[in-house]
């Protein structure tokens, strides 16, 4: 059973009447549903994930001046809900905190976002991590008539204004051409294996950012990243290529005693790494072409920085260094 429809059981069978019984002024005001962290909120819970913070448990999202009223006696009835049901007892962490209970829900946003309600403008928006913004909007929320809670989950899923995405776009296109086009090939020339492997590892998160950036959704924790790449409309088959580069066994002895003809005209040498990471920054090429944010060419994508950071109307964010993002 799936974390979101154990927590919706849960709620149905003993939280719904709790509330109503014993808060019915405020059954209309009560926000539920589960959100925020863990797998189960991205819907990626399995049977690993059962051995820590999972089991039945369900958010309760309260104005200030309702928590202010009821928020105390309303966690304590919440403690009072049992412990297992359907064969799930929950195991709380340390490390984890509170992800389940009663919550003030500028708190809640706070906690994730840095801000208690939407933020007001472009630079609070860039400052703010994608995975934050994807695990303060996962989940399902299963009450809210009020309607404030969900007034600024709605409002953080319409995504970043187009000027940030556009700025953070750029940044991962100019990471995506040092890590993965530059600087591979030259660690790898210098033997440096770690090197090497570090520049892979910038390539491969970089990319995957960028594939969300151009779904416009945002990219979860690192463990969900590739794992989400499949539920994309756009450039989801990526995910297989990235998969493929990372499987690629060493390709050291290609590299080995190899001359500065070989390198520069690549008479006689190949690395399949090489060829993958091309191929991919090929498709996030097109994929820029076709939303109007570069000019089809070249696929080395440091050559398409500057005309990606043109579509900024921001001037602020237009002009900040290209890897603030």
């Amino acid at each position: 059973m799936k974390g979101i429809e154990l927590s919706s059981l849960y709620y149905a069978t003993y939280g719904k009447n709790m509330i109503r019984e014993k808060f019915p002024d405020y059954e209309k005001r009560i926000a539920v549903g589960l959100v925020g962290q863990g797998s189960e909120c991205f819907m990626y819970d399995d049977i690993l994930s059962t051995d820590h913070d999972f089991g039945p448990g369900f958010c309760m999202w309260l104005t200030d001046e309702d928590y202010a009223a009821i928020g105390e006696e309303l966690s304590d009835m919440y403690d009072t809900l049992p412990k297992e049901f359907l064969g799930f007892k929950r195991m709380e962490t340390k490390r984890a905190g509170a992800r389940v209970g009663v919550f003030r829900i500028g708190d809640f946003y706070e906690n994730f976002i840095g801000s208690p309600d939407v933020p007001t403008t472009n630079t609070q928006w860039l400052r703010i991590p994608e995975r934050l913004l994807a695990t303060a909007t996962n989940g399902k929320v299963f009450r809210d008539d009020l309607g404030e809670f969900s007034r600024i989950r709605n409002a953080l899923l319409k995504f970043y204004p187009e000027d940030v995405r556009i700025k953070k776009i750029a940044a991962r296109a100019a990471i995506m051409a040092q890590s993965g086009q530059y600087n591979y090939s030259r660690c790898m020339k210098r033997e440096d294996d770690v090197a090497a492997s570090l520049a892979l590892s910038e390539f491969v998160s970089s990319t995957m950012s960028m594939i969300y950036l151009l779904n416009k959704r945002y990219a979860p924790y690192y463990k969900w990243l590739h794992r989400g790449l499949s539920e994309l409309p756009k450039l989801s088959e990526a995910g297989g290529m990235l998969k493929e580069l990372v499987d690629m066994p060493s390709q050291s002895a290609n590299w080995k005693n190899l001359d500065e003809i070989t390198f520069l005209y690549g008479v006689n040498f190949k690395d399949s790494k090489v060829e993958m990471i091309e191929k991919i920054c090929s498709m996030v090429l097109k994929e820029l072409v076709n939303q109007g944010l570069a000019n089809d060419g070249d696929a080395f994508l440091e050559l398409h920085v500057d005309e990606i950071i043109e579509k900024i109307s921001d001037m602020k964010l237009r002009i900040m260094h290209v890897m603030d993002a």
